[in-house]
């Protein structure tokens, strides 16, 4: 895991993701094998922003029915970035 494109998946767009964000805090989906510093790193890397600190957790997947039959969504890993006041992400202004 040195790309780290990879590390980071996606950003979460939802409420309450979109609530933190005017606290300073970012939302991703990153690789389930990430550790917090490769978090960091790649966030300060690629957004060019100052993090303060970096809470992951894991979601786990639902069960879902589908035409009478039971599956199930995947897990994921989620990650909150805390950025230092005054900094932002660019790509999430205007979403």
């Amino acid at each position: 895991m040195t790309d780290l494109h990879d590390i980071i998946i996606a950003p979460v767009l939802s409420e309450k993701a979109t609530a933190l964000r005017e606290e300073g805090k970012y939302v991703f989906k990153v690789q389930p094998s990430a550790t917090k510093l490769q978090i960091k790193d790649a966030v300060t890397k690629l957004f060019n922003v100052k993090v303060l600190s970096c809470t992951t957790l894991n979601v786990l997947g639902k069960v879902k029915r589908v035409r009478g039959k039971l599956g199930k969504t995947s897990s994921w890993k989620k990650a909150i970035v805390r950025l230092a006041p005054g900094e932002v992400i660019k790509v999430f202004e205007g979403v």
